[in-house]
């Protein structure tokens, strides 16, 4: 990177600015001001970023969902778990599972292939932390159903790289490309989030250490930035799930340390910055052009992703009792998605060239859809619920 590079990081963080202006004047989430003002700017628009300044600052995204991830872990805190009980596991498991085996379900029952099918249905079940978390923060949102939300979606990962693993093992079978590796490629993923685990609870652990050696608050910012940087570029390196590893170490060291408070408040005070470049670099990399290119298939992705994650929401907050806010609002929280389901539309098209170009282009499709309406409908559910602390008339004044 150049100097004058800087410069188009001083682009995207002015426009980052004036898309938050842009969401109070109209009352809408932070987010979706970023987005659509990073879409205008992107190269499938007016063109001011263009792709190849998108792909030099990738490291942008990968810093901020590291960040993302380290935050929503703290919500793991035991005592935190102790209070909220089983419901966030269960709810998690149900509207990931649901929402793939409902795609499944009517992808397969209008003819499509076997392989398309169960890659397609597998990917909806992955929602985008990063979206859901900005909203949350924006409002300041708090209450059952929140309590529960963030939980969930931390979970969510997990299952969507299970549910894919499996799904892409069975779509090899049935293709006749999985030979004598079947077990392998089922316990694959199971594999890879155990150790993401290991390692983000390790560096977690090392973390507390860290922070009773050094008790200056910029020695222990310092601490935290360097096992989360170790934690990115090792995942990367290994092929471990960054997301996982980070949201560990941010759940072991909000247990294990006395201090984590302290250290949660700086971070929350870093990031903002980060997290504004973020969204105007995702926005930007939205191609709108090919929304008109979805076709039946991506129509079946589109609506049925959202029905079965609201039905698989609301089937396993009812077994686990939840209150009546959860229930009705948990499924229309979860229709964000991004990071994660690219990454598995990427791999899907590797193991399925003959596919790949027709699962990432519904997915793509799919993601533009849910990034622009999908904040806007989490805040909706959660002022219906009544979590948001935050007036939106209070908002559009600051």
């Amino acid at each position: 990177m150049e100097t004058f590079d800087l410069l188009y990081v001083a682009l995207a963080l002015a426009t980052a600015l004036a898309g938050s202006k842009l969401a109070k004047v109209s009352r809408l989430p932070n987010v979706t001001g970023y987005l659509v003002l990073g879409i205008l700017v992107g190269p499938y628009c007016f063109n001011f970023l263009h792709q190849e300044y998108l792909d030099k600052f990738s490291i942008v995204t990968d810093v901020a969902l590291v960040f993302i991830a380290f935050t929503i872990g703290a919500e793991f805190e035991w005592k935190f778990l102790k209070r909220v009980g089983k419901a966030p596991v269960i709810i998690g498991i149900m509207e990931g599972l649901t929402a793939t085996l409902l795609v499944d379900i009517i992808l397969l029952s209008i003819g499509t292939e076997v392989p398309m099918a169960l890659c397609i249905g597998a990917i909806a079940s992955a929602t985008a932390a990063a979206s859901t978390m900005m909203v949350v923060k924006q409002y300041k949102c708090r209450g059952p159903l929140t309590n529960t939300l963030l939980p969930v979606v931390a979970i969510d990962d997990a299952v969507a790289l299970i549910c894919y693993g499996i799904s892409l093992a069975i779509a090899k079978l049935v293709s006749g490309g999985v030979g004598d590796n079947m077990a392998l490629s089922i316990a694959k993923p199971f594999i890879e989030i155990v150790v993401s685990l290991l390692f983000g609870g390790l560096l977690g652990f090392i973390l507390s250490l860290l922070c009773k050696l050094f008790t200056g608050r910029g020695n222990r910012l310092a601490c935290t930035l360097t096992m989360l940087f170790i934690c990115l570029s090792l995942c990367d390196k290994w092929g471990l799930s960054t997301l996982l590893a980070c949201m560990m170490l941010g759940a072991i060291f909000a247990n294990t340390s006395a201090v984590s408070d302290k250290i949660f408040e700086p971070v929350d005070r870093l990031t903002p910055p980060i997290y504004m470049v973020f969204f105007i670099l995702s926005g930007a990399s939205l191609n709108i052009r090919i929304i008109p290119t979805l076709g039946v298939i991506g129509v079946i992705y589109v609506v049925f992703r959202v029905v079965g994650k609201s039905l698989g929401a609301y089937l396993g907050a009812t077994v686990c009792k939840c209150e009546p806010t959860v229930k009705k609002w948990m499924g229309l929280t979860l229709i964000p998605q991004e990071g994660v389901a690219i990454g598995l539309a990427t791999l899907a098209q590797s193991a399925f060239p003959e596919y790949g170009q027709t699962i990432k282009t519904v997915v793509l499709c799919g993601i533009i859809i849910y990034e622009l309406i999908g904040p806007m409908v989490t805040k909706f559910a959660l002022k219906k619920a009544g979590e948001l602390t935050v007036d939106p008339s209070i908002v559009k004044k600051a």
